[in-house]
Protein backbone atom coordinates (compact mmCIF):
# COMPACT_ATOMS: atom_id res chain seq x y z
CA UNK A 1 0.00 0.00 0.00
CA UNK A 2 0.91 3.66 0.07
CA UNK A 3 2.35 3.42 3.58
CA UNK A 4 4.63 0.60 2.43
CA UNK A 5 5.68 2.75 -0.55
CA UNK A 6 6.37 5.69 1.75
CA UNK A 7 8.40 3.54 4.13
CA UNK A 8 10.41 2.07 1.25
CA UNK A 9 11.14 5.52 -0.20
CA UNK A 10 11.52 7.61 2.94
CA UNK A 11 12.88 4.98 5.33
CA UNK A 12 11.35 2.32 7.55
CA UNK A 13 11.34 4.72 10.48
CA UNK A 14 8.56 6.82 8.89
CA UNK A 15 5.39 6.85 10.98
CA UNK A 16 2.06 8.59 10.57
CA UNK A 17 3.32 11.31 12.95
CA UNK A 18 6.70 11.77 11.25
CA UNK A 19 5.03 11.86 7.81
CA UNK A 20 2.59 14.48 9.09
CA UNK A 21 5.52 16.55 10.39
CA UNK A 22 7.47 16.14 7.14
CA UNK A 23 4.43 17.26 5.13
CA UNK A 24 4.05 20.31 7.39
CA UNK A 25 7.74 21.24 7.03
CA UNK A 26 7.44 20.83 3.24
CA UNK A 27 4.33 23.04 3.17
CA UNK A 28 1.63 20.39 2.77
CA UNK A 29 -1.12 19.30 5.11
CA UNK A 30 -1.84 15.69 5.93
CA UNK A 31 -5.61 16.04 6.01
CA UNK A 32 -6.60 12.54 7.08
CA UNK A 33 -5.38 8.98 7.51
CA UNK A 34 -8.19 6.55 6.79
CA UNK A 35 -9.23 3.58 4.65
CA UNK A 36 -11.95 2.91 2.10
CA UNK A 37 -13.73 0.79 4.68
CA UNK A 38 -13.56 3.51 7.37
CA UNK A 39 -14.83 6.21 4.99
CA UNK A 40 -17.85 4.18 3.86
CA UNK A 41 -18.54 3.03 7.43
CA UNK A 42 -18.58 6.67 8.58
CA UNK A 43 -20.89 7.75 5.74
CA UNK A 44 -23.23 4.75 5.35
CA UNK A 45 -22.67 2.39 8.27
CA UNK A 46 -20.85 -0.85 9.02
CA UNK A 47 -23.04 -3.01 6.76
CA UNK A 48 -22.26 -0.90 3.67
CA UNK A 49 -18.52 -1.07 4.46
CA UNK A 50 -18.43 -4.86 4.79
CA UNK A 51 -15.75 -6.41 2.58
CA UNK A 52 -14.09 -3.10 1.67
CA UNK A 53 -10.35 -2.51 1.94
CA UNK A 54 -8.61 -1.67 5.23
CA UNK A 55 -5.57 -0.42 3.29
CA UNK A 56 -4.34 2.88 4.74
CA UNK A 57 -5.09 6.00 2.71
CA UNK A 58 -3.21 9.23 3.38
CA UNK A 59 -5.18 12.27 2.28
CA UNK A 60 -2.71 15.06 1.58
CA UNK A 61 -3.91 18.54 0.60
CA UNK A 62 -1.96 19.42 -2.55
CA UNK A 63 -1.91 23.01 -3.86
CA UNK A 64 -3.35 23.50 -7.36
CA UNK A 65 0.05 24.53 -8.78
CA UNK A 66 1.78 21.33 -7.57
CA UNK A 67 0.23 18.70 -9.82
CA UNK A 68 3.59 16.89 -9.69
CA UNK A 69 2.61 15.83 -6.13
CA UNK A 70 -0.64 14.10 -7.10
CA UNK A 71 0.94 10.66 -7.51
CA UNK A 72 2.99 8.69 -4.99
CA UNK A 73 6.08 8.85 -7.22
CA UNK A 74 5.98 12.65 -7.50
CA UNK A 75 5.28 13.13 -3.81
CA UNK A 76 8.10 10.79 -2.78
CA UNK A 77 10.57 12.42 -5.22
CA UNK A 78 9.74 15.90 -3.90
CA UNK A 79 10.08 14.80 -0.27
CA UNK A 80 13.37 12.99 -0.99
CA UNK A 81 14.75 16.15 -2.64
CA UNK A 82 13.49 18.22 0.30
CA UNK A 83 15.19 15.88 2.81
CA UNK A 84 18.41 15.91 0.77
CA UNK A 85 18.20 12.17 0.05
CA UNK A 86 18.45 12.73 -3.70
CA UNK A 87 19.51 15.75 -5.79
CA UNK A 88 16.86 17.89 -7.47
CA UNK A 89 16.20 16.62 -11.01
CA UNK A 90 17.68 18.68 -13.83
CA UNK A 91 15.34 19.27 -16.73
CA UNK A 92 16.57 20.31 -20.14
CA UNK A 93 14.41 22.18 -22.62
CA UNK A 94 14.85 20.89 -26.13
CA UNK A 95 13.23 22.08 -29.31
CA UNK A 96 12.02 19.41 -31.72
CA UNK A 97 13.34 19.62 -35.27
CA UNK A 98 10.56 20.82 -37.58
CA UNK A 99 9.13 18.03 -39.69
CA UNK A 100 6.85 18.05 -42.71
CA UNK A 101 3.85 16.60 -40.82
CA UNK A 102 4.03 19.32 -38.13
CA UNK A 103 1.43 22.04 -38.51
CA UNK A 104 0.17 24.92 -36.42
CA UNK A 105 -3.33 26.28 -36.82
CA UNK A 106 -4.02 29.77 -35.45
CA UNK A 107 -7.66 30.81 -35.59
CA UNK A 108 -8.53 34.40 -36.38
CA UNK A 109 -10.16 34.90 -32.94
CA UNK A 110 -7.00 33.83 -31.10
CA UNK A 111 -4.35 35.26 -33.45
CA UNK A 112 -3.64 38.25 -31.17
CA UNK A 113 -2.61 36.06 -28.26
CA UNK A 114 -0.89 33.27 -30.16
Amino acid sequence: GMFDSLQKALGNDVTEESFDELCFEFGLELDDVTSQKAMVEKERGAQAAEGLSDRIIFKVDVPANRYDLLCIEGLVRALQVFKGVIPAPLYKLSSPKPQAQMTMTVKKETAQIR
